[in-house]
């Protein structure tokens, strides 16, 4: 499928991430996009008042709005960019969906499991970099590709479509480890920054202690289920003595910009504890949950 080709999208998921995605793949003209937002909530108001997506400079993305997926619809792709505790309230849904290719967009420690929801032949996964944020009106402030960052996915049609759209993406092939591998560094910089939050500066010597061991015991749980750690930076941290790591979360839960962004995630990084919890009892050799346990944000 040529990257411009004209496609039906619906992005389920009105938030941050979402409304860049669908602002950037709806100014194209060429899409026809779908906002699906929460019923009753007031983005979706927010988004029915502008008839789509508005940043701070006052642009605007028409989009049609819904308050729910329209199961019928044959849409080209479905993004979702629900949180991975946010996404079993839709998965019915998207099991039901006429959709032709669902991607979800956020970190998930098992992603076996949605992709047998939906089934393997139309699923895809991906993990968003962009810095975004809505103002009280719901205008749009979005970071687009700062520091060579892009987003990544397990597609190349999903990648060119993005990068035609102007968000930068990448290939990943092995998306679903990626993902896997990527879950307790996920947990421990949201948990070090809702501990930085907590302090009013940075978390503690021994906060980031208990969460740089809860890391080291997160990618032995990794191992324990028979996956290697991927990519290559996350196996040579896996490696590193705890203090190092300790040193390195230290220093980020100091940065404001980094902690204040980071420290909204308490129950994405909850979820994502309980996950790995729920699956430590199939690791062999055994790893020790307390430790993941204790990177649970408080």
């Amino acid at each position: 499928m040529p990257s411009s080709s004209p496609l039906n999208i619906a992005v389920v998921g009105a938030g941050r991430i979402g409304s860049t995605f669908g602002f950037q793949l709806a100014r194209t003209g060429r899409h026809v996009v779908t906002m699906v937002a929460r019923p009753g909530s007031s983005r979706l108001q927010q988004l029915r008042r502008d008839g789509g997506i508005v940043d701070i400079k006052g642009a605007r993305a028409a989009t049609r709005v819904a308050d729910s997926l329209d199961e019928q619809t044959p849409y080209d792709l479905v993004i979702v960019t629900l949180l991975a505790h946010q996404v079993d309230a839709v998965l019915p849904a998207l099991q039901r969906s006429a959709a032709k290719c669902i991607q979800f967009m956020f970190n998930t420690f098992e992603p076996e499991r949605l992709r047998d929801a939906v089934g393997p032949e139309r699923c895809s996964f991906g993990m968003p970099f962009v810095q975004a944020n809505l103002d009280d009106d719901g205008k749009l402030k979005a970071v687009i590709g700062s520091m060579g960052q892009k987003t990544l996915m397990g597609q190349k049609r999903w990648v060119d479509l993005f990068n035609d759209a102007g968000l930068p993406a990448a290939l990943e092939h092995e998306m679903t480890l990626w993902l896997r591998c990527h879950a307790p560094l996920c947990v421990a910089f949201e948990s070090v920054c809702i501990a930085g939050q907590r302090r009013g500066g940075g978390a503690s010597w021994g906060e980031v202690v208990t969460i740089a061991r809860g890391v080291q015991e997160s990618f032995a749980l990794v191992k324990g289920l028979g996956y290697p750690i991927y990519p290559r930076m996350k196996a040579r941290l896996s490696g590193c003595p705890v203090w190092v790591l300790a040193s390195v979360l230290w220093f980020m839960s100091r940065i404001p910009s980094f902690r204040e962004l980071l420290a909204t995630g308490g129950n994405e990084c909850r979820a994502l504890v309980d996950s790995m919890l729920a699956a430590a009892p199939r690791a062999n050799p055994p790893v020790v949950s307390s430790r993941i346990k204790a990177m649970r944000p408080l």
